[in-house]
């Protein structure tokens, strides 16, 4: 038994917009070389699934709510104590894994750490899509002013830019992709959306601009790859079908593999043409 067309195609949508999204917000993630931040926060969202599952309501508003007061709860413990972002980020992902094991009934624990397309609706597909383009446009609109406080606190101040506020949106905007992305990929490889993409598109890219195009392209095509051939070669289960997370990780390892040879080519070329 295969999955359903309609399902598949709600997946792939949703698969491509949300690689989209990921990829470009975590351009700026491993720009700052926060790439272990991506990846913590997306663990912070298990208790919020878990009580979904318990309680029988949206899983996605849970996994939200719950990313919503963390990222609120980091950027105000990171004003007031100034520890590294990844500091912070690890000690909540910690205390919110180990919530999230005890309270989730061990027969949802699966779908929730890889994820679960078969669940995927037309109604969770138009929301994905609507998050991820508001995502998208609220990150281009604070993109230079997140990366010239990358560059300077000082300068960016002197401009007037408000670098808590920006943070704080931006640590949002994450929260909102990572909290859709948990769909497809599940809590433990939903980071992954945000760090690798990126970090392909950073070893051929030679601006700005087209790092943050490259890092949404390979992350839509890490997902729909991904999805593609999940459902290629596990057609005939069902069950084996619906884990699609870990395709969706080896296509975008086998990107990030071509763009470091593509880079590693290059580099060869330039020095051995010096004289």
């Amino acid at each position: 038994m295969s999955l359903p067309i309609d399902t598949l195609i709600y997946s792939l949508i949703t698969g491509i917009f949300v690689g989209v999204a990921a990829g470009y917000l975590g351009s700026l993630m491993v720009l700052e070389r926060m790439s272990l931040v991506g990846d913590a926060l997306s663990h912070v969202a298990l208790p919020g699934l878990a009580l979904g599952y318990v309680y029988h309501f949206n899983q996605f508003i849970g996994a939200f709510a719950f990313l919503f007061i963390s990222a609120i709860i980091i950027w105000q413990l990171r004003r007031i104590t100034k520890l590294p972002f990844e500091t912070i980020v690890g000690a909540m992902f910690t205390l919110a894994l180990a919530i999230g094991i005890l309270i989730l009934p061990q027969v949802d624990l699966l779908e929730a750490l890889f994820g679960n397309i078969a669940s995927v609706s037309l109604t969770y597909t138009l929301a994905a899509v609507a998050c991820s383009i508001i995502a998208v446009i609220a990150t281009k609109l604070i993109y230079n002013r997140l990366v010239l406080g990358m560059i300077s606190e000082d300068l960016a101040l002197s401009k007037g830019i408000n670098i808590g506020r920006v943070n704080l949106i931006y640590l949002l905007l994450v929260s909102l992709i990572v909290a859709i992305g948990i769909q497809i990929t599940g809590t433990l490889l939903v980071g992954f959306l945000v760090i690798v993409p990126a970090a392909a598109a950073k070893s051929i890219s030679s601006n700005l601009k087209k790092y943050a195009i490259l890092s949404a392209v390979f992350g839509a095509g890490s997902t729909s790859i991904g999805i593609i051939a999940s459902t290629l070669i596990l057609r005939t289960t069902l069950e084996l079908t619906l884990i699609v997370g870990p395709f969706i990780v080896f296509s975008g390892l086998i990107i990030f593999i071509i763009t470091s040879i593509i880079k590693w080519r290059s580099s060869r070329l330039i020095l051995s043409r010096r004289p």
